[in-house]
């Protein structure tokens, strides 16, 4: 049985963890240093930070920050937000970033995943889809870039299935429509792109309790369960999650 892995994710602007809900209405989630350190003693398997105003702002990754986070840490840290070019992952790997995560340029630019993957490595090469609900594209999934702001009439899982053939190493769909919401990852956007890739799937937006977890590893078949306000506001700890999902017989690492 493969393990189930727990991802926090710390959402960047200014300097400061940030959480909203559907992308938008944004409050202040503490300090990253503080949040990255305690997740860790948690029992995380892996972190994720996303500057996620870098690309509307249209700037890079605040390396800074990377540098601040990853020096706190020993797990693998996965970093993302304005990265649109191999010297940019070059800057972030350097920083102390472990993984890189792409979406709108790679979006715009498909070869970027393939060049990056030949370069540094699949394993390190995340794609980001973020998507929201569309009955006019054939899977349902409309492909979103731009933080959420731009929809781009494109089908999100044709896409996941593009980015394995491009060599990505592993495939994070946030739908837009849950992020924030605590209702529940989308079970269903999760598990058409785990059923069409052979990558590990990182589910993501939307987990509030301890089921959405069990739910987001069985019924949407992701490897990884991202999560952020859960954690951020102390609703559930990640060894409380890592417990539950053990009773239901899954494969977690606790220590």
């Amino acid at each position: 049985m493969e393990t189930t892995k727990i991802m926090p994710c710390l959402d960047m602007k200014e300097g400061r963890v940030v959480k909203g809900i559907h992308f938008v209405d944004l409050k202040d989630a503490g300090d990253p240093v503080e949040h990255a350190a305690l997740y860790q003693r948690e029992g995380a398997d892996e972190l994720a930070m996303l500057d996620i105003a870098a690309t509307v702002e249209n700037r890079k990754t605040r390396l800074e920050w990377v540098r601040n986070v990853s020096s706190v840490i020993d797990i693998p840290l996965t970093v993302g937000g304005g990265i649109s070019t191999l010297k940019d992952i070059d800057l972030v790997l350097e920083a102390g970033a472990d993984k890189i995560s792409m979406n709108s340029a790679a979006v715009k630019n498909p070869d970027l995943v393939r060049d990056a993957a030949e370069r540094f490595g699949p394993e390190r090469i995340t794609v980001a889809i973020d998507a929201r609900s569309n009955k006019e594209i054939p899977s349902g999934f409309e492909l979103v870039i731009s933080g959420g702001c731009r929809p781009v009439g494109k089908d999100a899982v044709e896409w996941a299935k593009r980015c394995q053939e491009l060599g990505a190493g592993a495939i994070l769909p946030t739908s837009m429509d849950g992020d924030g919401t605590m209702t529940g990852y989308d079970l269903k956007f999760t598990k058409a792109i785990s059923d069409v890739v052979d990558l590990p799937v990182v589910a993501s937006g939307g987990a509030g309790r301890l089921e959405h977890f069990y739910e987001g590893a069985v019924l949407g078949g992701a490897q990884i369960l991202l999560a952020a306000s859960v954690f951020h506001y102390h609703l559930l700890s990640i060894r409380e999650v890592k417990e539950y999902l053990r009773e239901k017989g899954l494969q977690v690492n606790l220590e």
